[in-house]
């Protein structure tokens, strides 16, 4: 039997916010053990000037506990 547990990471890029869900899974790999998915919760825009400078997603990372 495995268990998993959810964790909450928010992740930006300048390009999209796809570039920002992978950047998120990217970062949050290296600290967690055994990601198995990830759902975005929300999305977000910082603007500047009239135009949009950063994307930011809020995800809900699972990942498997070390039996």
């Amino acid at each position: 039997m495995s268990v998993a547990r959810v964790t909450e990471i928010i992740a930006s890029s300048k390009k999209s916010f796809e570039k920002a869900v992978e950047n998120g899974i990217e970062r949050a790999s290296k600290t967690l053990n055994n990601v198995t998915g990830a759902w975005v919760e929300s999305q977000k825009v910082v603007v500047n000037d009239g135009k949009i400078s950063e994307y930011r997603v809020a995800m809900k990372v699972t990942f498997v506990l070390d039996e």
